[in-house]
């Protein structure tokens, strides 16, 4: 039984629904606060997710990021080294596809050139009448940046808890494919 540790930076413009979307996953079920404070640093949260198929498990150490321009740079500081990314847009709010990019740019920074898994997120999928930004589009700027894509609504709970499957999968498959690199190796 092998049991990782991944730090998750959750990060986005404001007000696009990530600190709904971590806390709709790891508190089992439980509906997000309606009030609550905007994030304005950097938030833990933390829970275990077991790989199907296998007796491991992977932590995710979920780095909830303000998404304030004015709290980003502090936000930075206390980031590291991620090992995984979770990039969270509003659906309805084209502005915060658009500056994913400039997001992954600030991840890439801390990452030193290595790769680590990431998953673009489009929130707020319960508020179609008002969407700005097909699905098609992001999956096809999720792929060309080896992300996987998955749509959310946090206020309805759905499908909250896909993308950080996805981001637990894909960092035991990374784990997997180093260890027996190693172990041939030896």
């Amino acid at each position: 039984m092998v049991k990782l540790r991944s730090k998750c930076l959750l990060v986005g413009d404001a007000a696009v629904g990530k600190s709904a979307l971590a806390s709709t996953f790891c508190g089992d079920g439980c509906p997000f606060q309606k009030n609550y404070s905007m994030t304005t640093g950097v938030e833990l949260q933390l829970k275990c997710v077991n790989i199907p198929g296998t007796n491991d498990s992977v932590e995710l150490y979920i780095m909830d990021s303000a998404g304030k321009e004015t709290f980003i740079e502090v936000c930075e500081k206390m980031w590291g080294e991620p090992s995984s990314v979770c990039l969270v847009f509003d659906l309805t709010n084209e502005e915060s596809f658009a500056n994913c990019s400039r997001w992954m740019e600030r991840v890439r920074a801390h990452c030193h050139g290595l790769h680590i898994p990431g998953v673009l997120v489009g929130n707020k999928s319960d508020l179609s009448a008002r969407r700005q930004v097909k699905a098609s589009v992001a999956t096809e700027w999720a792929e060309s940046l080896g992300l996987d894509y998955h749509e959310t609504s946090a206020k309805e709970m759905e499908n909250c808890d896909a993308p950080f499957l996805s981001l637990a999968r894909a960092f035991f498959a990374l784990y997997q494919e180093r260890r027996e690199v190693m172990e041939n190796l030896g």
